[in-house]
């Protein structure tokens, strides 16, 4: 009997190619999405949003709940972000503690906050520097102690930046490159680790699959990378001028302080974990990039 999962986040740029994938994979998947919003219909489409008093969850049951379902950084407003990414999450739990047997919960790399220039694993304590990842933070705790209490099988995946042919990676860098307007928040030497959206979600998969559950998973491939060499080497790809830079105070102002913190806190991680139990497409960036420039030219959007 195929298992049966809902996804939180399920439009998003990340949760849409799990439910994708999870489908393509005999998958039996519910997709909770905000209304008017369009989900995959080949998944059972749960109307919803993580600030709703009830989600109707009637007669279901789940062998895993993906929750993805978040504000990101770029919203600058703390009781929202709180609103949706703490309590929202505290409600959501309450809706599925009965019906799931196990729980999957995504966070990202900010988490550790500042690690100097050192190689970390998931033995490093966190050290949140933003108020956006201390409230994921909570809620991360909360589901772990809760879970726990109640029997629930719980896992953490903590991905560094995820890029594919959309989100941030299309719309904030692609375009801007093209259009020679894209600038590097101070100067973009600090180090990052980034993840091929194909990667992120066959991680996501192989933690259900292999029952890697009471563990943390940093999920980033193999090779730690400047922001500037990433940018830099993306441009490169599409024929575009590299990218100047612009001081931080200017960026924060635009994007707000917690995206910029995020961003320009310097990161390396080890990914041994994670690829003991999966295989890396794209085990470093540039063969990731290479291959999301050759997808976005295949649907003509890049000229």
């Amino acid at each position: 009997m195929a298992k049966s999962v809902l996804v939180t986040g399920a439009t998003g740029f990340i949760g849409s190619r799990l439910v994708n994938e999870l489908i393509n994979k005999g998958y039996e998947v519910t997709s909770l999405i905000r209304k008017g919003k369009q989900g995959n219909l080949k998944s059972k489409i749960v109307y919803g949003d993580l600030t709703d008093d009830t989600i109707d969850f009637e007669g279901m049951k789940f062998d895993c709940v993906f929750h993805l379902a978040s504000h990101t950084p770029l919203e600058k407003n703390r009781k929202k972000l709180e609103k949706v990414n703490l309590e929202g999450t505290k409600k959501l739990f309450n809706e599925i503690k009965s019906i799931t047997k196990s729980i999957i919960y995504i966070s990202g790399l900010g988490v550790y906050g500042e690690v100097e220039n050192k190689i970390i694993d998931e033995t490093q304590k966190y050290n949140p520097n933003t108020n956006f990842v201390k409230i994921r933070i909570d809620a991360e705790k909360y589901l772990k102690d809760n879970s726990k209490k109640l029997g629930i099988n719980f896992a953490v995946i903590l991905f560094g930046d995820v890029y594919g042919p959309e989100g941030w990676f299309y719309e904030m860098l692609i375009k801007r490159l093209k259009k020679n307007t894209f600038r590097m928040p101070k100067g973009g030497d600090y180090f990052k680790g980034f993840v091929h959206v194909d990667d992120a979600v066959g991680s996501m998969i192989a933690v259900l699959e292999h029952e890697s559950f009471d563990e943390s998973f940093i999920v980033s491939d193999s090779m730690p990378i400047t922001f500037k060499e990433f940018s830099n080497f993306t441009a490169e790809q599409i024929h575009a001028k590299h990218p100047g830079s612009v001081p931080g105070f200017l960026a924060k102002a635009v994007l707000g302080g917690d995206l910029i913190k995020l961003l320009i806190t310097s990161i390396k991680v080890s990914n041994k974990k994670i690829s003991k139990i999966y295989q890396f497409k794209y085990p470093n960036c540039k063969e990731g990039i290479k291959q999301v420039i050759s997808e976005l030219k295949v649907k003509k959007k890049i000229i």
